[in-house]
């Protein structure tokens, strides 16, 4: 069993990390309570967002902030476009319809990704901030900025995206239609520019976690892909809802799974954590629920 002086750095970049699937999960909650829409392109979206930062940047000389403004920029015109394109058609389907239709988007944008930036022969990249080699010490455990950004992004969208809901008037056209869309309609508010506005925060909240991700684990259109993952499970854990909930389980589901990395014992298995937590969650929710009723007949 490795010592804690072991586990500290890993702990640093499993916060850094849950910071950056909380800003994804409150991107899709958001999106699901406007839409009904579990995004699962969320990560592939950011994934080629990241790679053609990279490419704007070795390739085509561009500074670093060219390089980034076109990832985002990239991230939310693909998803804004798939929502105006997709969304009215998918809007009477069915769920499961919806989230097979964006995992469907997610294989497409990673076969082209295979295609263009292709990995065979060993190649490799790498997408650095500048913040990367400025930090600070707390006690023996060593911090750059990067990683903070990563963390405090999480908690600046959590935060935000709370209050842009609560004290705005296309926040509360959102919170509307995710109670109720008919009547929502009826009233006046314009649906689809509110539908319009949640596909676009939630391909911009793409396109940062993208970066991010690339320059916290790594520039690999595969495993930027599927670190979607842990968002969902994050997602899950909140049943589609609460964004303080989804940002509690993203830190958790950060934390564990970096904290799990250097025991042998489970260092295969570390990735299984976001699923495990996810389903224990899951039961614990529904034997609650299941008692509630219970008591609420008796």
């Amino acid at each position: 069993m490795p010592s804690w002086t072991d586990f500290q750095p890993f702990l640093v970049t499993g916060l850094a990390l849950g910071g950056v699937y909380a800003l994804s999960g409150v991107g899709m909650v958001v999106l699901f309570r406007a839409t009904g829409v579990l995004y699962l392109a969320f990560g592939a979206v950011g994934a080629m967002g990241a790679l053609l930062a990279w490419q704007a940047i070795n390739v085509w000389g561009l500074s670093q902030g060219w390089a980034w403004l076109i990832a985002v920029a990239f991230s939310t015109v693909v998803t804004t476009a798939y929502g105006m394109i997709f969304g009215p058609r998918l809007a009477d389907r069915d769920p499961l319809v919806k989230m097979v239709a964006t995992l469907g988007l997610a294989l497409i944008l990673l076969g082209v990704m295979d295609i263009i930036w292709t990995s065979s022969g060993g190649a490799t990249r790498s997408l650095t901030f500048p913040t990367d080699n400025k930090g600070f010490a707390i006690s023996s455990i060593q911090v750059n900025y990067t990683q903070v950004i990563g963390f405090g992004v999480g908690v600046l969208i959590t935060v935000g995206t709370g209050l842009f809901l609560r004290f705005t008037k296309l926040g509360t056209a959102m919170r509307a239609m995710a109670a109720d869309r008919e009547i929502t309609a009826m009233l006046g508010v314009p649906v689809n520019r509110v539908l319009i506005v949640a596909w676009a925060g939630c391909g911009f909240l793409a396109g940062v976690a993208g970066l991010l991700l690339a320059d916290l684990v790594a520039l690999d259109a595969t495993t930027l892909t599927f670190l979607v993952i842990s968002a969902v499970a994050a997602v899950l854990i909140a049943r589609m809802q609460s964004n303080v909930v989804t940002f509690v389980a993203a830190i958790v589901i950060g934390v564990v799974t970096s904290m799990a990395t250097p025991i042998n014992a489970i260092t295969n298995y570390a990735q299984m954590a976001p699923f495990v937590l996810a389903i224990a969650a899951l039961l614990v929710i529904s034997g609650r629920t299941r008692i509630s009723l219970e008591r609420g007949g008796m």
